[in-house]
């Protein structure tokens, strides 16, 4: 099957338009759902938090959520680090974007990943987030999302990556793109 995709931001938004062969006709239009991630990094461990409630729920996870509207991703990335961990961060770098889609679902997740090296007060337990630190080298990625294993370690050397995730549920990678760039 050839395709053809178009991806054009409106506001918060990205609206894909795919154009599918002949031996799959139809146009899809999809809309995407912009999000942020941060990672605190530390010499020699991460900090996670178990996502308590909600999408993700019973995985270990980075901090982050939705932009809000008005909100830059950097500011909506500096939000929710507070709300969900009680840490304020100087400096983001942005080192990561990631589209996920999930069979079944209009909407794509336009992730926005940052690496945080540097942060202010103590992590907190919140409504969302339970976090903990992990040694580097004893990351729990069996209770993570599936496509962590793959990109973490892009992101604990400093490198830039894009990607892109199809999954079958929460659990299952159907098809899958990752690449390390120099510039996002």
């Amino acid at each position: 099957m050839t395709e053809l995709v178009r991806a054009t931001r409106i506001g918060q938004f990205v609206f894909v338009l795919t154009l599918c062969s002949r031996d799959s006709p139809g146009t899809m239009l999809s809309s995407s759902k912009l999000l942020t991630l941060v990672l605190v990094v530390q010499p020699g461990r991460v900090l996670l938090g178990m996502k308590k409630r909600g999408f993700g729920a019973g995985k270990w996870n980075g901090f982050g959520g939705k932009v809000q509207p008005g909100e830059t991703i950097e500011d909506g990335a500096r939000r929710e680090l507070l709300e969900e961990s009680g840490l304020t961060v100087d400096a983001l770098e942005k080192v990561g974007n990631i589209t996920f889609e999930f069979v079944g679902e209009a909407q794509l997740l336009d992730v926005h990943v940052f690496r945080a090296d540097h942060y202010n007060g103590e992590p907190t337990e919140s409504e969302e987030m339970r976090p903990q630190w992990f040694k580097q080298d004893q990351i729990p990625f069996s209770q993570m999302w599936a496509d962590d294993v793959l990109w973490f370690p892009l992101l604990l050397q400093k490198k830039k990556f894009v990607g892109y995730f199809k999954f079958q549920g929460h659990d299952v990678i159907l098809s899958q793109r990752l690449e390390e760039v120099e510039e996002l």
